[in-house]
Parts: structure tokens; C-alpha cells; sequence
């Protein structure tokens, strides 16, 4: 076996990753403090061609160093914008025909890997604070909740990782048959 080289990989240029079909998803991010944690979640949404992300309350946006150290350019090709509060964001979003989805250890929230999104609907999902979560109004307005199962000690997961699980499955879900 030998490790591809980045011109093997044959990627998308900015302009052709505009231009291409996205998965119906946006994320909405509700006060992320770190801006390395607002780059990686860019940085997935680039990966797996998410719609939009929302930027939200205290959440940094580009252009920032921290941003695109973790980001690496995908500031530039995937689409964000920043609104004042998430409750705006997801408001917006529902006006848009999206359904939206918290993603927070809530009553009555579904387990991720029970949760199959339907074709032909737009999602969005709202991820919180690092140390807060998802504020519970925002919580309020939302379609429900997603959860992942956790099996360890600890009571939550870095948001940039969670992003990274729940975009990989709203993302796999939507390219299998």
C-alpha cells in the first residue's frame, strides 16, 4: 500500500465545491467558544459537502487565524453566515423547510443510530456551547432532538467531534440506498 498524494486525491476546487450538489444539511453552531472547534466543524462540513453552516450568538467567523488553522480553506468554499442568536438561526431555517434537530442528552431525544433522515427533506442540526449545550430555548423550537450513545464516564463529547459524527451520518444516509 502507498499514501496517496494530495494530487492524486483529485478534489474539488472552491468554485467546482460551490457548484456541487450538497447534502440537505446545515449545521447551526448555539455560542461555540473556540474558534479551532468553528474550524473543524468547517473543516467536516467541507468533507461531506454540507448546505450551510450558521454561526450563532458569541461563535466566531472567519476570516481568523485560529479559524482557519483547523479550517484549512474550508471558510472559503463552504457556505456560512453568522446570526445574532440560534433561536434566529433555527427560526429562519424552518421558514426555509427545514426540519431541525438539537442535538443534546434531552428527554425523549432519538438515539443517532435509530434516526434515518428522509430523502427529499432539508435538516438542520443545532450543536451547543462546550460547556453549556444547546440553549433550551433553541431546544424549544426545534423539531426534536438527536442524541449520540455515550458509553464511557464522561458526560458529553467535544462539539467538533460530535459535528464530525452527526454530519458523517445525516451525510452516509443520504448517499445509501
Amino acid at each position: 500500500m502507498r499514501k496517496l498524494r494530495t494530487i492524486e486525491m483529485k478534489r474539488l476546487t472552491v468554485e467546482e465545491f460551490r457548484e456541487a450538489e450538497k447534502v440537505p444539511l446545515a449545521v447551526v453552531l448555539d455560542d461555540v467558544r473556540s474558534m479551532y472547534n468553528v474550524g473543524s466543524v468547517l473543516r467536516t462540513a467541507d468533507a461531506f459537502r454540507v448546505e450551510e453552516v450558521c454561526l450563532c450568538g458569541i461563535t466566531a467567523t472567519p476570516p481568523h487565524p485560529e479559524i482557519h488553522k483547523t479550517a484549512l480553506g474550508a471558510e472559503d468554499s463552504v457556505a456560512w453566515q453568522h446570526c445574532a442568536t440560534a433561536l434566529q438561526a433555527v427560526e429562519s431555517l424552518r421558514q426555509r423547510g427545514f426540519t431541525v434537530l438539537a442535538v443534546e442528552q434531552a428527554e425523549g431525544s432519538t438515539a443517532l443510530p435509530s434516526f434515518q433522515p428522509e430523502a427529499g427533506r432539508k435538516y438542520a442540526v443545532v450543536l451547543g456551547n462546550e460547556v453549556k449545550g444547546v440553549h433550551q430555548e433553541v431546544i424549544d423550537a426545534c423539531d426534536g432532538c438527536l442524541e449520540i450513545p455515550q458509553l464511557g464516564t464522561k458526560h458529553s463529547m467535544n462539539v467538533s467531534v460530535t459535528a464530525g459524527i452527526v454530519i458523517y451520518h445525516f451525510a452516509f444516509s443520504f448517499l445509501s440506498p
